[in-house]
């Protein structure tokens, strides 16, 4: 589904050239679960943000069923993310005004669907991960893992192809972040959402359909 060719990402510093990626080259075939693991500094969430298309890389190309995405403007790249790419994040990144259900529904209303049309399946998405009883809590009164299942279902709202997750258990405490991951895992095989994971977490790691190791913006 996704072809990364020859990836390189360098950052201005201080009169000097920083280079987080050097030549990454990484397959990512429908319906897998990778974790990209490694240490921190090695390139792990520059490389998932650029093939979000959060980011764009100094050389090299990034093909998602064969379009070139950094070929497109940035208005259609927006709105390819919307459509296509959910994206899960340590921090969970809920407006703490609206509800969990109103969080949830939030991608399919930038997108200007009626929301009258999607609380159906959004109600179904947060009974999925198990928050059928607080569809109307504000985040401030759920748990770190309640948000973060929160941020999950909002990722799944627009029926993505691939959801990117950089670090999504990091803030959580140990049983609860093998409950989030035990969920996704779970949501991968009964949907056939394609998950790319960045975790330093190595027991998490261990139950992805592969592990991408990468050390010094390369994969090894």
């Amino acid at each position: 589904m996704i072809t990364v060719t020859d990836l390189t990402k360098s950052f201005p510093m201080g009169g000097q050239t920083l280079t987080v990626l050097k030549g990454v080259n990484l397959q990512i075939r429908r319906g897998e679960l990778i974790a990209i693991i490694g240490a921190s500094g090695a390139g792990k969430s520059t490389l998932l943000h650029i093939i979000g298309t959060l980011d764009r890389p100094t050389t090299g190309t990034v093909h998602f069923d064969g379009q070139d995405m950094f070929h497109m403007s940035e208005g259609e790249q927006a709105e390819f993310r919307n459509r296509r790419i959910g994206f899960v994040f340590q921090f969970h990144h809920l407006l703490p005004e609206f509800t969990a259900l109103e969080n949830a529904c939030m991608p399919a209303l930038i997108q200007r669907r009626n929301q009258a049309d999607i609380e159906p399946e959004a109600i179904t998405l947060l009974q999925e991960v198990g928050l059928g009883a607080r569809l109307h809590h504000k985040p401030g009164e759920l748990s770190g893992g309640e948000q973060q299942r929160v941020a999950v279902a909002r990722a799944l709202l627009q029926k993505p192809d691939l959801v990117l997750a950089d670090e999504p258990t990091g803030n959580l405490d140990t049983h609860t972040g093998e409950a989030l991951f035990a969920m996704m895992r779970e949501l991968n095989k009964a949907r056939g959402t394609t998950f790319v994971i960045v975790t330093h977490n190595d027991k998490l790691s261990a139950q992805a359909d592969r592990i991408v190791h990468m050390q010094d913006g390369q994969i090894v």
